[in-house]
């Protein structure tokens, strides 16, 4: 089955049905395909606290869900599956969900989202949402007075590190290496943090705890003679070892950065081909928030509807 549509939206979460919400009153039409997690890593966050208008927070699925039927009463054609094919030779663009069925779309946004990086413990999907995080900056208010740990040796987890030490009362960071491959300007402000504690040459085989984590199993210079485990205590567990952007279905035709985000140009969503834009995370390294996922999927629909209406 082949469908033409003037604008294919591929991805849910806040850049996705933003996008759906604002195409669909410019009269677009859009058809939007949710993708593998329908509502985007939003739905792995119990209590969302930052977004505006909500005084007392709100569940994450909740949100997407309310986001979802905004969309959907005015108009999005709003499908469960994914989009795994793309050809972006030419316009229309011909896309092909899982089940065969082809879409060629005027326009594309693109909000397929990022993954967060896990070790691959089956401790973290026990306490997804009970202790465990990839988002400090989403999660780190819960941890006020308490004690955590940030697993990684980067950049982003010495800002994560140091975001935290702000607010709980105890930051571990458990790197694996003996050194920090952190920026030197970063490496510094953790060293110099009173409260963050640097644990190299750990890793982290599992997590304990009876009403969510409690603590972490560690092991120190695994795999050498003089190995050792270690088991600290702490209330939350931060992964800061990066994001997987979504971006594998657009890598043949689009330009990406060294990790797979998708480039955008002069800062808009506007992409090197014609008609095809890009909203959230899988654009954007730096902030990864819901707001500003949000935003972006605003300015792609109406960058969408501009570009129809010059032609």
């Amino acid at each position: 089955m082949k469908q033409h549509t003037k604008c294919l939206i591929v991805g849910s979460g806040p850049a996705g049905y933003t996008a759906a919400i604002y195409a669909s009153r410019a009269n677009l039409n859009p058809i939007e395909y949710s993708g593998l997690q329908p509502g985007g890593q939003l739905t792995q966050t119990t209590e969302v606290e930052n977004f505006p208008g909500y005084p007392n927070g709100i569940d994450g699925n909740q949100m997407m869900m309310e986001l979802r039927e905004q969309a959907e009463r005015f108009g999005a054609d709003i499908r469960d599956g994914s989009i795994v094919k793309a050809d972006l030779s030419k316009r229309p663009y011909l896309l092909t969900d899982e089940e065969g069925n082809e879409i060629e779309a005027e326009t594309v946004i693109i909000a397929t989202g990022a993954s967060a990086k896990y070790l691959g413990l089956d401790d973290e999907r026990k306490y997804n949402g009970q202790g465990v995080s990839a988002c400090a900056t989403c999660d780190g208010f819960f941890y006020r007075k308490k004690v955590v740990a940030v697993v990684g040796g980067g950049d982003t987890a010495c800002e994560d590190a140091l975001y935290l030490s702000h607010l709980a009362k105890k930051v571990y960071l458990i790197v694996r290496k003996p050194f920090l491959r952190a920026s030197k300007v970063m490496q510094q402000r953790v060293m110099e943090a009173e409260n963050i504690e640097i644990l190299f040459e750990h890793n982290t085989i599992g997590l304990f705890g009876a009403n969510g984590v409690e603590g972490a199993h560690l092991v120190k210079r695994m795999g050498e003679s003089d190995e050792e485990k270690v088991d600290i205590a702490i209330d939350g567990f931060f992964l800061a070892i990066g994001h997987k952007p979504n971006s594998e279905v657009f890598k043949e035709w689009l330009d990406t950065d060294e990790v797979g985000y998708l480039k955008k140009i002069d800062g808009t969503p506007r992409t090197k081909l014609p008609g095809v834009f890009v909203a959230g995370d899988v654009a954007d390294p730096v902030y990864r928030q819901a707001i500003t996922a949000a935003g972006s999927g605003c300015q792609a629909a109406i960058e969408a509807e501009r570009f129809l209406l010059q032609e």
